[in-house]
């Protein structure tokens, strides 16, 4: 990923459903980054967040495809 590309978040969710986006989307070669602040701080040792609230972000150019795919996925 270079260091000029853009991420943006486009999925809020539970850890089954985030795993199943992400999968989709990378075997279509599209990069994913998921930011877990509850599984993180219980790492840690602390105690925050919501298990729910875990984000899915990818880069700028991959938005539209990104979107298409949950989409999908997600009315399935």
């Amino acid at each position: 990923m270079n260091t000029q590309d853009e991420i943006v978040k486009v999925y809020t969710g539970g850890e089954l459903i985030i795993n199943r986006i992400k999968q989709e989307l990378e075997s279509r070669g599209i990069f994913c980054l998921i930011k877990d602040g509850y599984g993180q701080g219980i790492q840690a040792g602390f105690v925050g967040g919501v298990q729910s609230a875990i984000e899915l972000y990818v880069r700028q150019e991959d938005l539209n495809v990104a979107i298409e795919t949950i989409e999908v996925i997600t009315e399935a």
